[in-house]
This record gives C-alpha cells, sequence and structure tokens, in this order.
C-alpha cells in the first residue's frame, strides 16, 4: 500500500525574464504547469535533456525560487505561504545536494565548521560537537582524520559526502539530489549511489533525484517523471517507464543508451529524433515535442495532451494513447 505524499506540486510554473530594454524583454517559459506528487520514503526520478526545467523545478520546491504560478505542499502546508519558525522548520526538513560539490562548500572553513553551520544557524546544541560531527563522517565513508582540512584537499567524491554529511546533521525528511554524481568518475558515482540508498534506507529519506544519465536514474528511483521543455510528458514506474515506454520522447531517450553486447545493439528497435529541442521562449503550439515527433498529426500541432493513465499509476500526454 503507497505512502501518504509528502510532496505535491500543482501547476507549478516558472517564467523568466530576458532581454535588457523594457521591449525587447522576453519570456523564458522554464517550468509550465508542471504536477506530480513525492511519496513518503520513494525517490522519484526525474529526466530530460539539458535545459528542459529539471533544476529549476527542484529549486522551486525547496523554495529557492520564487513561482511565476502554483504551489507546492510539503507535509499538507504551502512551501510559498511558509513564514517565520514554519518556514525555518521547512529549511531543516528539506534540502538539496548540487552538482558542483567544491563551489557548495565554503573554502575557508574546515569540514568541522562546514557540518556544524548549519546546527549554529538553526540554533540547535549538541552536547559534544566535534564527537557528533566524527559521526555523520563516518556515516558518508569518512573519518576523525578529515575533520579539520579545507574542501581544496579533498577529491571531487569526498567533497560530495562532506555535502552530503552538512544535509544529515539536520535530519531531514526531504532531500532534492540535483545530478550528484555527474561531476564524478564511474568508480565514484557507483560509492555515492550505494551511500544515498543506504543512507535512504536508515533514516526514511525521500528523495527527488534530477539526472539526464538514465542509468542511473534507473537504479535509484521507484518511480520516474520524463519532462521536455517545461513540461511532464510521462510519469510512472521505474520499471514500468524502461520495459514499456508510451511517450515517443520517453522511447527516444531509451533508444539513445550504450549497448555493450553489439548484436543486441543491431537488433533492438530504436526511435530517432532529429533536431533540437525548441527554444522555452517560444514554445511550438500543442504538444511540445510534436516538431521533432514521428507520429506526429494535426491535432498534436494543435491541442496540448493531458496526462491520461495508460496503465496502474502510469500516465503520458500524447495523443496516441487518447
Amino acid at each position: 500500500m503507497r505512502s501518504e505524499p509528502l510532496v505535491v506540486v500543482k501547476d507549478l510554473k516558472k517564467y523568466f525574464v530576458s532581454g535588457g530594454l523594457l521591449f525587447s524583454r522576453v519570456w523564458v517559459r522554464a517550468v509550465d504547469g508542471v504536477s506530480f506528487e513525492i511519496y513518503k520514503g520513494e525517490t522519484l526520478g526525474l529526466v530530460g535533456e539539458s535545459g528542459c526545467g529539471k533544476t529549476t523545478t527542484g529549486r522551486l520546491i525547496l523554495r529557492l525560487l520564487k513561482p511565476t504560478a502554483g504551489s507546492v505542499l510539503f507535509n499538507g502546508k504551502d512551501v510559498f505561504k511558509l513564514k517565520g519558525k514554519e518556514l525555518k522548520k521547512f529549511r531543516r526538513e528539506a534540502n538539496m545536494v548540487f552538482q558542483d560539490p567544491y563551489t557548495s562548500l565554503d573554502p575557508r572553513m574546515t569540514v568541522f565548521e562546514i557540518i556544524m553551520e548549519p546546527l549554529r544557524i538553526h540554533k540547535i546544541e549538541v552536547p559534544d560537537p566535534e564527537g557528533f560531527v566524527v559521526k555523520l563522517l563516518y556515516e558518508v565513508g569518512l573519518n576523525e582524520t578529515h575533520l579539520y582540512r579545507y574542501p581544496h584537499e579533498f577529491s571531487g567524491g569526498q567533497r560530495q559526502r562532506i555535502a552530503i554529511a552538512r544535509i544529515l546533521a539536520l535530519r531531514p525528511k526531504f532531500i532534492v539530489l540535483d545530478e550528484p554524481t555527474s561531476a564524478l568518475d564511474v568508480s565514484v558515482q557507483a560509492q555515492i549511489l550505494n551511500m544515498l540508498k543506504e543512507l535512504q534506507k536508515k533514516y526514511d529519506l525521500t528523495y527527488l533525484f534530477i539526472s539526464h544519465n538514465l542509468g542511473v536514474v534507473r537504479y535509484m528511483s521507484n518511480r520516474i517523471a520524463v519532462m521536455y521543455l517545461g513540461k511532464i510528458v510521462e510519469i510512472g514506474p521505474a520499471r514500468e517507464i524502461f520495459m514499456n515506454p508510451q511517450h515517443p520522447y520517453t522511447q527516444a531517450l531509451l533508444s539513445s543508451i550504450p549497448v555493450p553486447d553489439p548484436e543486441i545493439a543491431r537488433s533492438r528497435k530504436k526511435l530517432r529524433i532529429t533536431g533540437e529541442p525548441p527554444s522555452p521562449v517560444n514554445p511550438p503550439s500543442g504538444c511540445r515535442f510534436h516538431p521533432r515527433c514521428p507520429y506526429a498529426t494535426e491535432r498534436c500541432k494543435k491541442e496540448e495532451p493531458p496526462l491520461i493513465e495508460v496503465s496502474h499509476n502510469h500516465y503520458v500526454a500524447c495523443w496516441l494513447h487518447v
């Protein structure tokens, strides 16, 4: 039986203003009407091409950006209406692991100071600060010898471990993982991913896992949402998305995954798409994927398809399934 949703995103929109002079300004529709739910204890993977709005969605959920429209409910409360103590509590319970661990760590602070900083900000006292930090370091695969070193003395994977330890210090409920392993070596990626899964199980964490790496998303996620040009085009259980993709864009993404066996690669049915994604400044009418879709019809060019359920908990926005 599915648990209660921890995060509920409703018709979320974020438009940025681009351009200089007043009359030359245009709206960039980075996120344009996104809705989904994230359930307690699960990992929802968010995938799509660069520039589709994945990271902006994650930042909006954490209220790091102000939305143009829509709402985000966290534990039943509207994130954008929180103030004072309630907002500070939300900041403790929901956090983000950024893509580049070096830029997210203060180079002038030691590891001890970095991990203790959120506790100081939230005025949380611990009886043995050094012992508390050492315990967190062991949780993420480091030890007490790293306590008083600076970020530049660590590798990329170690820096990401420090960033994760800093977040764990506040015992959060929800973490947005924004391409947490994309800047790391493949062998280190596997270690970080395994560690994240272990921490999730141990602390009952809920993740939004943002990535363009489909293999990583499949390994980490319970469900997957596929995003294209500011819209969710397909969402469903991870196994269902990979074994039975319904949207042509999802099919094309999966076709692009390299297969090590050349015999299997030759026999595999592939859907190729051409061209670049349209500009979010002036998105196409109807289905936003129709200029690149081999199955596009006149209806696709004129009407925007709604997300409809094609099988149990599997939704797709495509007129081919209506």
